[in-house]
């Protein structure tokens, strides 16, 4: 059973590539070339567990953003620290990031137009998803991958990938998902 949550979809694209990255720096080089900025971000498929999971990553990037915390000098780096549950860069990337051998992976836009209002609330746009797809679209066209039609959700390969293994097999979709939540609020610490 899917897990239904009352936020929108998050600006997140699911793409495979043509066959499993032999050479990643080029496909680093094309997706850095084209992305236009650094809210453009490049995330291994099995580390995403939810719309929730993205947005709460989300806001606690603008959080540190807005405060002058960011442990990264950008906020794709920064996505790719919070959602690994550390406080180190290059954990961020063995964990989160792309590697040789992948088959798929995400390409998401961090939107920076959530203000922040009264008692530090960030506010979600509903049409972020919609306002980026046109960008997105053209940058998998230019990366020659193709988007596959899935959303985030909750596995125990992602658990293992962020760095969370020894889970019971037993668990539901709510469970694990609460797993990767409480992982990714480790990178405060």
């Amino acid at each position: 059973m899917e897990i239904v949550h009352p936020v929108p979809w998050f600006p997140a694209w699911g793409v495979k590539f043509q066959k499993p990255i032999k050479d990643l720096d080029d496909l680093i080089s094309k997706f850095n070339e084209f992305r236009g900025n650094n809210r453009w971000a490049l995330l291994a498929y099995e580390v995403l567990a939810s719309e929730v999971h993205l947005w709460t990553s989300w806001y606690a990037l603008r959080r540190r953003e807005e405060r002058g915390e960011m442990i990264a000098r950008t906020p794709d780096v920064e996505i790719l620290r919070l959602i690994s549950g550390t406080h180190q860069i290059k954990s961020g990337f063995q964990r989160a990031g792309i590697k040789k051998g992948d088959e798929m992976a995400w390409i998401i836009y961090l939107p920076d137009d959530g203000e922040t209002t009264d008692f530090g609330k960030i506010e979600i746009k509903r049409s972020a998803y919609s306002d980026m797809d046109k960008d997105a679209r053209k940058l998998t066209e230019y990366m020659g991958v193709k988007i596959i039609p899935k959303r985030p959700s909750p596995t125990h390969k992602g658990l293992e990938r962020v760095g969370i293994e020894g889970t019971r097999n037993d668990l539901n979709n709510s469970q694990i998902e609460q797993l990767f939540l409480t992982h990714m609020s480790l990178s405060e610490f």
